[in-house]
């Protein structure tokens, strides 16, 4: 299950070049898009500037200095939320197509929405990275926030779109 502040509840992998950081910062940024429907340029100042930090305390509770995570590739991010914001109703439109009568896009939960929008945008846009890929990518971030059956929805849901935008190539 997903921390209610929108923060990995889990472990996070993150590839050297920094594209695994930019997805997950996209899908948490997103996500406090829909929380607070602020605007986009705040929110990702906010992430790129000061949440890829974590502060490191000693034994008595005292800040000792700052641990980093790998820094997202910031143009990537920047790309990936605009897109998906810019993009929305399209991206909603396949959404709903794959999730059929049994669900709504408004009805899926928060996190799990913006991990789908972001998957989804990037299958649309980003036909040089292999399908797999992104799929494999977003399962990850859906592992990190969730324990039950969501990765599993994530990628039946990114895997019936790639093989619609990306007729039928999933390398």
């Amino acid at each position: 299950m997903a921390d209610t502040d929108g923060a990995p509840s889990k472990p996070l992998k993150f590839d050297a070049k920094g594209r695994s950081a930019a997805r997950m910062a996209a899908v948490q940024s997103l996500y406090e898009l829909d929380m607070v429907e602020g605007a986009i340029d705040p929110v990702l100042r906010t992430f790129i500037e000061k949440r890829w930090t974590v502060p490191i305390e000693d034994e008595d509770g005292d800040e000792v200095g700052e641990a980093e995570f790998n820094d997202p590739d910031k143009s990537f991010l920047i790309e990936l939320v605009r897109g998906v914001v810019a993009r929305q109703g399209e991206i909603d439109e396949c959404l709903q197509g794959a999730l059929g009568d049994k669900w709504t896009v408004e009805r899926l939960e928060v996190l799990l929405r913006a991990i789908l929008r972001c998957g989804i945008f990037e299958l649309m846009t980003r036909t040089e990275i292999p399908a797999k890929v992104v799929i494999n990518e977003y399962m990850d971030v859906a592992n990190a926030f969730f324990s039950e059956g969501e990765p599993k929805m994530v990628n039946g849901v990114l895997d019936k779109l790639a093989h619609v935008l990306r007729d039928g190539k999933l390398t």
